[in-house]
This record gives structure tokens, C-alpha cells and sequence, in this order.
């Protein structure tokens, strides 16, 4: 399989394998019409088998999601054909409409307004509570 190399855009790497589908549609990239490519199953000497997804355009993208995702993956930004920055990600601190409260006493469930807020108490277990009712996010 041939996929181009991106001009300009972003590279979403080391995604663990069967991550990359779920990053995609958290990242709502199905609603934008740039072109993107989601590989799955790549051949990785780090990982074995790793997703990627390469967008070709600069355009914002959630790191937050792709952190609370898959911690290990990276993000490289290119311009002009070249790599001119690369992040890693890790886990974040706070998720805003990312996930929503499944406890349906929640004022994030019964106000509109109010945005979805979890944050991670156990960094060990990746365990994240709502901000208002703590419900573990499943």
C-alpha cells in the first residue's frame, strides 16, 4: 500500500493498533473536507502494529482527545514537506465534551449549557470523574 507523504498538515503516529477509528471519530475528522487518511494495522519496531492519520491540513485538532486516546501517541506538525515539530501527548489533566455523564441526575445531563468536565483521579488507571456528580467516565 502506497499512501503520499503530506505537504502540509498533520501526522498522528504511534496510535495503538484498533485506537486510530475511535481518534477519528472523536476527532470529528468525518465532518471536515480535507483529505485524510486513517491507516490501520502498520508494521512499528516500537509498538509491532500501530494506526496512523495523516491530514492534509493544518487544522486544529483536539490534543486532549488524541491524549486521552492513546497517551503514547505523537503529533507532527509538517510545513513545506518537513517535519518542524513533533509532540507527545500523555494523558490530560481535564476532558470539556469529550465524554458525557451517564448519570442521569447529573446537571450536565439536565442543563444544556453546562459543558461535560471530567477529570483524571487515577492516573495509574486512567480513571476520569465527572466534575459535578464524580461518575467514573466508562
Amino acid at each position: 500500500m502506497n499512501i503520499d507523504s503530506i505537504q502540509n498538515g498533520i501526522v498522528i503516529d504511534h496510535i495503538s493498533a484498533g485506537k486510530g477509528m475511535l481518534l477519528y471519530k472523536l476527532l470529528k475528522l468525518d465532518e471536515t473536507d480535507v483529505s485524510v487518511a486513517l491507516i490501520k494495522n502498520v508494521t512499528s519496531k516500537k509498538l509491532e502494529k500501530k494506526d496512523i492519520i495523516k491530514i492534509d491540513a493544518d487544522i486544529p485538532v483536539d490534543l486532549n482527545v488524541i491524549g486521552y486516546v492513546d497517551p503514547e501517541a505523537t503529533v507532527n506538525i509538517i510545513k513545506d514537506g518537513n517535519l518542524v515539530e513533533k509532540k507527545v501527548i500523555g494523558l490530560p489533566e481535564k476532558l470539556t465534551d469529550v465524554l458525557i455523564c451517564k448519570n442521569p441526575r447529573c446537571i450536565s445531563q439536565t442543563e444544556q449549557e453546562i459543558h461535560h468536565v471530567f477529570r483524571l483521579t487515577d492516573k495509574e488507571n486512567r480513571v476520569y470523574r465527572c466534575i459535578y456528580c464524580e461518575t467514573k467516565a466508562e
